[in-house]
């Protein structure tokens, strides 16, 4: 540690300014995207759709630990889980928040933002989950002020304000239930986006609305149990509960099998005819570019070998075993995003009289849309590693502490 005069400089420290680093990196290809428009990338009209896009897909997806965890707790009754659930409102409100700065960067007018807010378009899905994307961001926005209001600096400097931001709390049921519908709506919507457009075979189907809604099932509880195990580790600021964690780590492990049936019927499917477009598609997938991506990044280490090691209970028993299985199932749902997107864009069909022909495209984001990505990831890390260290965003004890507040006047009362 380099010591200064009133300052030590920690490993987090560092941690954090090269984040920062990043961070600045990225505001600055993103600031040229802003000005300059989509000239700068490598998007064009037969690829609309690229790393943008599966970034925005991926947090999202990985954000979905908010809506199943307080629907747990709120509308379930399983107050156990209620300090995890606390976590994952933070994460899912830096999730969205970073899925809203990608979809800045890609509509190409970033100024006209407002529009699908004002000029309803109801006939389209993609106004449908703008509009359950924005409104669930305000839901989270309320979940989590009181996490914010609890905090110490917060009660000394602003005691009136962190009172009301407190007192959101009575009315969690009621942002769980609206939160639940918001989520699911744009969670299967997002799926469907993509299975109405029957120009891309590969993806016209009903079934894309249960894959995607599955993956956020495994993804976003991955995610905020892989940030809490992780933090516990690295920072006495996290107090964890491993007990508590087990049980939902158990829950993954099964919605594994699940998914992992239902992707596997939904690829297999395809096979049975020849079907123009999507035949040449899934053979892309299985034995072309993102056949590695497929069967071994998304399939092989982001499904089946996370699902062994969470289920087996030799494995589960281990801590790096089941961080390891965490972490796959978070890439593992981004390379189900990414594998999505591009297997739909990269063959075009062309419809000439009495003849169908496939043409193959290629895509490979540019250095301008890689270093504004990377941004906007570095914003989500930051974000979440100051959270943990600023705001007691994981404290498994904190609902036992509540309790004894709770009853500590009553029993002041009666000596």
């Amino acid at each position: 540690m380099i010591k200064l005069k009133h300052f030590t400089v920690q490993p987090v420290h560092l941690w954090i300014l090269f984040l920062l680093l990043v961070l600045a990196v990225g505001a600055g290809a993103y600031g040229i995207v802003l000005v300059k428009g989509l000239s700068v990338t490598n998007l064009t009209d037969l690829v609309p759709w690229g790393l943008w896009i599966t970034i925005d897909l991926s947090a999202i997806a990985l954000s979905a630990g908010a809506f199943l965890l307080c629907a747990a707790v709120y509308l379930l009754g399983l107050k156990q889980f209620e300090p995890v659930a606390r976590t994952a409102t933070f994460v899912g409100l830096i999730g969205y928040s970073m899925a809203l700065l990608t979809l800045l960067l890609d509509i190409g007018r970033p100024d006209r933002f407002w529009h699908a807010l004002v000029y309803w378009n109801t006939h389209s899905l993609l106004w449908e989950v703008s509009m359950c994307l924005t409104l669930y961001l305000c839901v989270l926005v309320l979940e989590t002020a009181p996490l914010i209001g609890r905090t110490e600096w917060m009660q000394r400097r602003y005691p009136w304000i962190a009172n009301k931001m407190t007192s959101i709390h009575h009315i969690a049921p009621i942002l769980a239930l609206i939160g639940l519908g918001l989520s699911m709506l744009h969670q299967s919507s997002l799926g469907a986006t993509y299975g109405v457009l029957k120009a891309r075979p590969i993806w016209y189907k009903p079934g894309l609305s249960v894959l995607f809604m599955f993956s956020a099932i495994v993804g976003g509880p991955s995610l905020t149990v892989l940030i809490t195990k992780v933090s516990g580790r690295l920072t006495p600021r996290a107090k964890v509960d491993d007990s508590l964690l087990d049980k939902i780590t158990l829950f993954i492990g099964w919605a594994l099998v699940g998914y992992i049936y239902f992707r596997f019927w939904d690829a297999f499917s395809m096979t049975y005819t020849y079907e123009p477009g999507r035949s040449e598609a899934l053979k892309m997938m299985t034995s072309g570019p993102l056949a590695f991506n497929f069967l071994v990044g998304e399939m092989l280490l982001g499904a089946l070998i996370p699902a062994i090691l969470l289920l087996v209970p030799r494995f589960r028993k281990s801590w790096t075993a089941q961080v390891i299985a965490l972490t796959l199932v978070v890439f593992g749902v981004v390379a189900y995003r990414w594998d999505i997107n591009m297997s739909g864009l990269l063959i075009i069909m062309t419809y000439l009289p009495k003849e169908i022909t496939t043409i193959y495209t290629t895509y490979f984001p540019s250095l301008i849309e890689i270093l504004s990505g990377l941004g906007v990831v570095a914003y989500g890390i930051l974000a979440i590693t100051l959270g943990v260290r600023y705001l007691n965003l994981i404290n498994h004890s904190a609902l036992e502490e509540a309790k004894v507040v709770e009853i500590q006047p009553a029993v002041a009362g009666t000596d």
